[in-house]
Order: structure tokens, then sequence, then C-alpha cells
């Protein structure tokens, strides 16, 4: 059976709403301790960036298999400006709000699977997923 959760983003709120969600989803599957905070960090890191950066936005966290194996899907949508270079966002280090820029580089080394598309003007889009072993 497949669970699939959707919190939509406004306020800080909001952010802590997701990566409760998201934690609890990933301990009722299985997911180890150490997995459980690298999920919910990178909850926390794309609803942080839904906050920052764009009116409105959501983030859907779902149970998924493939090949028999279990694990959970994380997309963040978000009708935003888009980011004009893909590439320069995910380099450590890189930041558009004076943070330490680890979000979007930091979120894809927690993660088995990272995926963004994003589109100037229209949003971005990012799917991150975590396998069990």
């Amino acid at each position: 059976m497949s669970i699939s959760i959707s919190v939509d983003i406004s306020t800080e709120n909001d952010i802590v709403t997701a990566r409760q969600k998201g934690r609890f989803l990933a301990k009722e599957l299985g997911f180890s301790i150490v997995d459980q905070c690298r999920i919910a960090t990178g909850i926390s890191e794309l609803a942080r960036n839904i906050f920052l950066y764009a009116p409105t936005g959501k983030i859907i966290i779902s149970s998924i298999v493939k090949n028999s194996r279990q694990g959970i899907a994380i997309v963040a949508e978000d009708n935003g400006p888009g980011i004009s270079d893909i590439k320069l966002a995910l380099l450590d280090g890189f930041s558009t709000s004076n943070g330490l820029g680890m979000g979007l580089p930091g979120c894809q080394r927690l993660m088995d699977e990272f995926e963004i598309k994003s589109e100037l003007d229209i949003g971005t889009k990012i799917v991150i997923k975590k396998w069990l072993d």
C-alpha cells in the first residue's frame, strides 16, 4: 500500500510540519534513526527553499517500491522564480540568501537519488529518494 502526504509550505511552521511527517513516515517504513535524520534534513532544506524563494509550494512525501525495494520519495514543487543556473546552485558554498550554501548540495549528498527541474518564472520541482538497505 502506497502512502502519500502533502504539506503546503507558506510559513516556517509548515517546514517543521513537513519534517515531522517525513520523519514519521521514514520510521514507519523501517529506516534507521540515521536515515530518518537524513530524510528529515532533506525535507527541511527543500521546504526552507520554498519558504524563502517562492510565493507558494508544497512538499509531497510518499512511500515507494521499485524492484521489490522499498523507499521514500520527497517531491518539492513551487511556483517561484526558478533557478537560472542549476549547476551553480548545486555547488557547495553557493547561496543567494547569504546562507552557508549547503542546502541543495547537502540534500543531494544525503539522499540516494536527486533530480531537479526548473524553469525561469514558472517554478522548480525537486525529487529526492532514499532506499531501504
